[in-house]
Protein backbone atom coordinates (compact mmCIF):
# COMPACT_ATOMS: atom_id res chain seq x y z
CA UNK A 1 0.00 0.00 0.00
CA UNK A 2 1.37 3.44 -0.93
CA UNK A 3 2.14 5.93 1.82
CA UNK A 4 0.15 9.18 2.06
CA UNK A 5 3.21 11.14 0.91
CA UNK A 6 3.70 8.89 -2.13
CA UNK A 7 0.03 9.20 -3.12
CA UNK A 8 0.13 12.98 -2.83
CA UNK A 9 3.27 13.27 -4.94
CA UNK A 10 1.68 11.00 -7.58
CA UNK A 11 -1.41 13.24 -7.66
CA UNK A 12 0.67 16.39 -8.00
CA UNK A 13 2.75 14.97 -10.84
CA UNK A 14 -0.47 13.88 -12.60
CA UNK A 15 -2.04 17.33 -12.23
CA UNK A 16 1.10 19.04 -13.48
CA UNK A 17 0.96 16.99 -16.69
CA UNK A 18 -2.78 17.22 -17.39
CA UNK A 19 -3.79 20.26 -19.51
CA UNK A 20 -6.28 22.53 -17.77
CA UNK A 21 -5.55 21.30 -14.23
CA UNK A 22 -2.47 22.87 -12.65
CA UNK A 23 -0.86 21.98 -9.34
CA UNK A 24 0.05 25.38 -7.97
CA UNK A 25 3.42 26.08 -6.42
CA UNK A 26 3.56 28.78 -3.77
CA UNK A 27 6.47 30.55 -2.20
CA UNK A 28 5.47 30.98 1.45
CA UNK A 29 6.43 33.53 4.08
CA UNK A 30 4.21 33.09 7.13
CA UNK A 31 4.56 35.13 10.34
CA UNK A 32 3.25 33.95 13.70
CA UNK A 33 0.66 36.74 13.51
CA UNK A 34 -0.44 39.42 11.08
CA UNK A 35 -1.19 41.83 13.93
CA UNK A 36 0.87 42.61 17.04
CA UNK A 37 -1.01 44.45 19.78
CA UNK A 38 0.14 46.35 22.84
CA UNK A 39 0.87 44.04 25.76
CA UNK A 40 1.54 41.03 23.53
CA UNK A 41 4.85 39.31 22.80
CA UNK A 42 6.56 41.63 20.32
CA UNK A 43 8.69 38.91 18.71
CA UNK A 44 7.34 37.64 15.39
CA UNK A 45 8.35 34.13 14.32
CA UNK A 46 8.49 33.90 10.52
CA UNK A 47 8.84 30.78 8.37
CA UNK A 48 9.92 30.73 4.71
CA UNK A 49 9.11 27.69 2.56
CA UNK A 50 7.98 26.43 -0.84
CA UNK A 51 5.02 24.11 -1.25
CA UNK A 52 1.63 23.05 -2.51
CA UNK A 53 -0.12 24.54 0.57
CA UNK A 54 -3.60 23.05 0.19
CA UNK A 55 -2.25 19.54 -0.24
CA UNK A 56 0.47 20.14 2.38
CA UNK A 57 3.23 18.83 0.14
CA UNK A 58 6.50 20.67 0.59
CA UNK A 59 9.58 21.09 -1.58
CA UNK A 60 13.11 21.91 -0.52
CA UNK A 61 13.82 25.64 -0.42
CA UNK A 62 17.43 26.69 -0.86
CA UNK A 63 18.70 29.60 1.20
CA UNK A 64 16.98 32.68 -0.31
CA UNK A 65 18.89 35.20 -2.38
CA UNK A 66 17.06 38.07 -0.66
CA UNK A 67 15.15 38.32 2.59
CA UNK A 68 14.13 41.58 4.16
CA UNK A 69 11.56 43.82 5.77
CA UNK A 70 10.23 47.14 4.53
CA UNK A 71 9.34 49.54 7.35
CA UNK A 72 8.66 53.26 6.99
CA UNK A 73 10.09 53.27 3.48
CA UNK A 74 13.38 51.62 4.42
CA UNK A 75 14.50 48.07 3.74
CA UNK A 76 16.48 45.97 6.19
CA UNK A 77 18.37 42.83 5.13
CA UNK A 78 17.41 39.83 7.30
CA UNK A 79 19.50 37.09 5.66
CA UNK A 80 21.90 36.91 8.60
CA UNK A 81 19.02 36.01 10.91
CA UNK A 82 17.97 32.92 8.94
CA UNK A 83 18.05 29.48 10.51
CA UNK A 84 17.35 26.24 8.68
CA UNK A 85 14.20 24.36 9.68
CA UNK A 86 11.57 21.98 8.29
CA UNK A 87 8.13 22.83 6.92
CA UNK A 88 5.99 19.97 5.65
CA UNK A 89 9.02 17.75 6.18
CA UNK A 90 11.21 19.64 3.69
CA UNK A 91 14.05 22.15 3.96
CA UNK A 92 12.78 25.59 4.93
CA UNK A 93 13.98 28.65 6.84
CA UNK A 94 12.88 30.71 9.80
CA UNK A 95 13.81 33.87 11.66
CA UNK A 96 12.62 35.88 14.62
CA UNK A 97 11.93 39.60 14.33
CA UNK A 98 11.48 41.92 17.30
CA UNK A 99 8.92 44.67 16.70
CA UNK A 100 10.04 47.82 18.47
CA UNK A 101 7.86 50.55 16.97
CA UNK A 102 4.29 50.97 15.77
CA UNK A 103 3.82 50.57 12.04
CA UNK A 104 3.47 48.24 9.09
CA UNK A 105 6.16 45.65 8.43
CA UNK A 106 6.33 44.05 4.98
CA UNK A 107 8.43 40.88 4.98
CA UNK A 108 9.63 39.72 1.58
CA UNK A 109 11.68 36.90 0.07
CA UNK A 110 13.37 36.32 -3.29
CA UNK A 111 14.44 32.67 -3.66
CA UNK A 112 17.02 31.03 -5.86
CA UNK A 113 15.50 29.78 -9.15
CA UNK A 114 13.80 26.41 -8.62
CA UNK A 115 14.01 23.87 -11.45
CA UNK A 116 10.67 22.10 -11.93
CA UNK A 117 11.22 19.02 -14.10
CA UNK A 118 7.49 18.30 -14.45
CA UNK A 119 7.03 21.67 -16.19
CA UNK A 120 10.46 21.95 -17.79
CA UNK A 121 11.01 25.45 -16.45
CA UNK A 122 12.53 27.45 -13.63
CA UNK A 123 10.34 29.06 -10.97
CA UNK A 124 11.10 32.28 -9.07
CA UNK A 125 8.44 33.42 -6.62
CA UNK A 126 8.71 36.95 -5.22
CA UNK A 127 6.88 36.44 -1.96
CA UNK A 128 5.69 38.84 0.72
CA UNK A 129 3.35 39.28 3.68
CA UNK A 130 2.33 42.19 5.90
CA UNK A 131 2.25 42.51 9.69
CA UNK A 132 0.86 45.57 11.49
CA UNK A 133 1.96 46.55 14.99
CA UNK A 134 0.63 48.54 17.95
CA UNK A 135 -2.35 50.13 16.17
CA UNK A 136 -0.50 51.88 13.36
CA UNK A 137 -1.56 50.93 9.83
CA UNK A 138 0.03 53.52 7.54
CA UNK A 139 1.76 52.23 4.43
CA UNK A 140 0.06 48.84 3.96
CA UNK A 141 -0.50 49.63 0.26
CA UNK A 142 3.11 50.67 -0.40
CA UNK A 143 4.88 48.50 -3.04
CA UNK A 144 8.01 46.74 -1.82
CA UNK A 145 9.67 47.25 -5.21
CA UNK A 146 10.01 43.62 -6.23
CA UNK A 147 10.33 42.63 -9.89
CA UNK A 148 6.76 41.39 -9.73
CA UNK A 149 4.37 41.74 -6.79
CA UNK A 150 0.76 42.00 -5.72
CA UNK A 151 -0.01 45.39 -4.19
CA UNK A 152 -3.05 45.10 -1.89
CA UNK A 153 -6.08 47.32 -2.41
CA UNK A 154 -7.72 45.79 0.65
CA UNK A 155 -5.88 46.32 3.95
CA UNK A 156 -4.04 42.95 4.27
CA UNK A 157 -4.66 42.49 8.00
CA UNK A 158 -7.61 42.88 10.36
CA UNK A 159 -9.74 40.81 7.98
CA UNK A 160 -12.60 38.45 8.76
CA UNK A 161 -13.31 35.19 6.96
CA UNK A 162 -15.84 36.09 4.28
CA UNK A 163 -14.26 39.46 3.54
CA UNK A 164 -13.37 40.36 -0.02
CA UNK A 165 -9.67 40.79 -0.79
CA UNK A 166 -8.51 42.92 -3.71
CA UNK A 167 -5.04 43.45 -5.12
CA UNK A 168 -3.32 44.75 -8.21
CA UNK A 169 -0.81 42.59 -10.08
CA UNK A 170 2.39 44.47 -10.92
CA UNK A 171 5.33 43.55 -13.15
CA UNK A 172 8.32 45.89 -13.38
CA UNK A 173 6.24 48.52 -11.59
CA UNK A 174 3.34 48.42 -14.05
CA UNK A 175 -0.12 46.77 -13.78
CA UNK A 176 -0.63 43.48 -15.64
CA UNK A 177 -3.99 43.53 -17.49
CA UNK A 178 -6.08 40.35 -17.28
CA UNK A 179 -3.47 38.53 -15.19
CA UNK A 180 -4.41 35.07 -13.93
CA UNK A 181 -4.34 34.76 -10.15
CA UNK A 182 -4.22 31.43 -8.32
CA UNK A 183 -5.53 31.22 -4.75
CA UNK A 184 -4.85 28.50 -2.19
CA UNK A 185 -5.54 27.90 1.47
CA UNK A 186 -2.69 26.98 3.79
CA UNK A 187 -4.12 23.72 5.05
CA UNK A 188 -1.91 23.73 8.15
CA UNK A 189 -4.01 21.27 10.17
CA UNK A 190 -4.62 18.99 7.19
CA UNK A 191 -8.35 18.95 7.95
CA UNK A 192 -9.54 20.80 4.85
CA UNK A 193 -10.48 18.54 1.94
CA UNK A 194 -11.08 19.54 -1.65
CA UNK A 195 -14.06 17.63 -3.15
CA UNK A 196 -12.16 17.23 -6.45
CA UNK A 197 -8.94 18.31 -8.14
CA UNK A 198 -10.44 21.48 -9.61
CA UNK A 199 -11.15 22.75 -6.08
CA UNK A 200 -7.56 22.58 -4.81
CA UNK A 201 -6.53 25.84 -6.47
CA UNK A 202 -9.01 28.64 -7.10
CA UNK A 203 -8.35 30.63 -10.29
CA UNK A 204 -9.51 34.17 -11.01
CA UNK A 205 -8.58 36.80 -13.58
CA UNK A 206 -7.66 40.42 -13.03
CA UNK A 207 -9.41 43.15 -14.99
CA UNK A 208 -7.91 45.56 -17.53
CA UNK A 209 -6.23 47.50 -14.69
CA UNK A 210 -4.63 44.39 -13.21
CA UNK A 211 -7.09 44.37 -10.28
CA UNK A 212 -8.49 41.08 -8.94
CA UNK A 213 -11.15 40.33 -6.32
CA UNK A 214 -11.66 37.23 -4.17
CA UNK A 215 -14.03 36.46 -1.29
CA UNK A 216 -12.32 34.23 1.30
CA UNK A 217 -14.63 31.44 2.60
CA UNK A 218 -12.85 30.52 5.84
CA UNK A 219 -10.32 31.74 8.37
CA UNK A 220 -6.61 31.08 8.14
CA UNK A 221 -3.75 32.03 5.82
CA UNK A 222 -4.50 32.42 2.12
CA UNK A 223 -1.96 32.76 -0.68
CA UNK A 224 -2.56 34.80 -3.85
CA UNK A 225 -0.20 34.11 -6.74
CA UNK A 226 0.01 35.70 -10.18
CA UNK A 227 2.35 34.01 -12.63
CA UNK A 228 4.04 35.46 -15.70
CA UNK A 229 6.72 34.13 -18.03
CA UNK A 230 9.96 36.10 -18.03
CA UNK A 231 11.29 37.41 -21.33
CA UNK A 232 14.69 36.08 -20.24
CA UNK A 233 15.60 32.40 -20.21
CA UNK A 234 17.94 30.33 -18.05
CA UNK A 235 20.22 27.45 -18.99
CA UNK A 236 19.52 23.90 -17.79
CA UNK A 237 21.71 21.05 -19.04
CA UNK A 238 22.96 23.20 -21.89
CA UNK A 239 19.52 24.28 -23.12
CA UNK A 240 17.54 27.50 -22.69
CA UNK A 241 14.49 27.11 -20.48
CA UNK A 242 11.59 29.40 -19.63
CA UNK A 243 11.41 31.13 -16.25
CA UNK A 244 8.12 31.49 -14.37
CA UNK A 245 7.92 34.65 -12.27
CA UNK A 246 5.42 34.57 -9.42
CA UNK A 247 4.03 37.53 -7.49
CA UNK A 248 2.87 36.06 -4.16
CA UNK A 249 1.17 37.64 -1.15
CA UNK A 250 0.01 35.82 1.98
CA UNK A 251 -2.90 37.25 3.95
CA UNK A 252 -4.45 36.10 7.23
CA UNK A 253 -8.23 36.07 7.84
CA UNK A 254 -9.78 35.71 11.31
CA UNK A 255 -13.04 34.20 12.54
CA UNK A 256 -15.87 36.47 13.64
CA UNK A 257 -16.18 36.46 17.43
CA UNK A 258 -18.95 37.38 19.83
CA UNK A 259 -19.04 37.94 23.58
Amino acid sequence: MKSVGTRLMTIILFLALVPGIAAAHFGMIIPSDSMVMQGEDNIIHVSCSFSHPMEMVGMDLDRPLQLGVLFEGRKRNLLKDLKETKVMGRRAWMFDYRVKRPGVYQFYMVPKPFWEPAEGRFIIHYTKTVTAAFGNEEGWDRPVGLKTEIVPLTRPFGLYAGNVFQGIVMLEGKPVPYADVEVEYYNRTGRAKAPNDYMITQVIKADARGVFTYSVPRSGWWGFASLTTSDQKMIHEGKEKEVELGAIIWVEFKDWQEQ
